[in-house]
């Protein structure tokens, strides 16, 4: 089976191809392709159209989609979400969403058979971080594996570090990663993860039937936008 996933959550994004066999952990990533940030909305149809001509596919050879779901840019999730929610509900193929903070806490190196605490995190802007707090195991081939999710919220950089004793921090942001151990926490700098990371966990959920129909597929913004923070409610 085809799976497409897509990552439009940050400055700048990527989409994937992969290749997947049921009853098997591991896929075939085919070619992951960079999008630039500021023109998702004008990139990411026609990307998705070459990527699968390249490898001599059509949209109707997709078996399924994976997207990041936030946190990350308003607009930019908002662009993703929408093209997989077309595709998937003309298609009529299954979607699964997928938190980009599951994501960079997956992308952490374990040992085998281990088990830890990790929260993640990620630069919110104005002095606050996106923090998800997971619980993560991992196989003998030293493969991380989803684990329970403790909390996704948004915490200012004191509270973050607070929150963080008894933890490792895992993050892609060098400025949070010099902030935990200048604490003396235990940190680990990953490179930010892409849309191969987003296919993974997205086919790991798909063998477990964790999907999102097209019509109750969101944004899991964490942080409202400007417009509801500084909105004035009606006199």
């Amino acid at each position: 089976m085809l799976l497409l996933a897509v990552d439009t959550s940050g400055k700048n994004g990527s989409l994937a191809l992969a290749r997947t066999t049921p009853g098997q952990s591991e896929i075939n990533v085919l070619e992951v392709v960079a999008l630039a940030g500021g023109a998702f909305s004008a990139q990411l149809v026609p990307q998705i159209a070459a990527l699968l001509e390249k490898h001599g596919y059509g949209r109707h050879d997709l078996g399924a989609f994976a997207v990041a779901s936030g946190p990350g840019s308003f607009t930019g999730l908002r662009v993703g979400l929408a093209a997989i929610k077309a595709l998937g509900e003309a298609l009529q193929k299954p979607i699964v969403a997928i938190s980009l903070l599951e994501a960079v806490a997956c992308s952490a190196r374990m040992s085998a058979a281990s088990q830890r605490r990790v929260l993640a995190a990620l630069d919110a802007g104005r002095g606050d971080v996106y923090a998800g707090d997971y619980e993560l195991g991992s196989t003998a081939e030293n493969i991380v594996t989803r684990g329970a999710m403790r909390s996704e919220r948004l915490l200012s950089r004191e509270e973050f570090i607070a929150e963080c004793k008894g933890a490792s921090i895992i993050t892609a942001d060098v400025a949070l990663a010099e902030a935990g151990r200048a604490a003396g926490l235990t940190v680990e700098l990953i490179d930010s993860p892409n849309s191969a990371v987003i296919a993974r966990l997205g086919w790991e959920r798909l063998q477990r039937g964790e999907t999102v129909p097209p019509e109750e597929l969101e944004a899991n913004y964490i942080r409202r936008s400007d417009a509801e923070i500084f909105s004035k409610p009606a006199p």
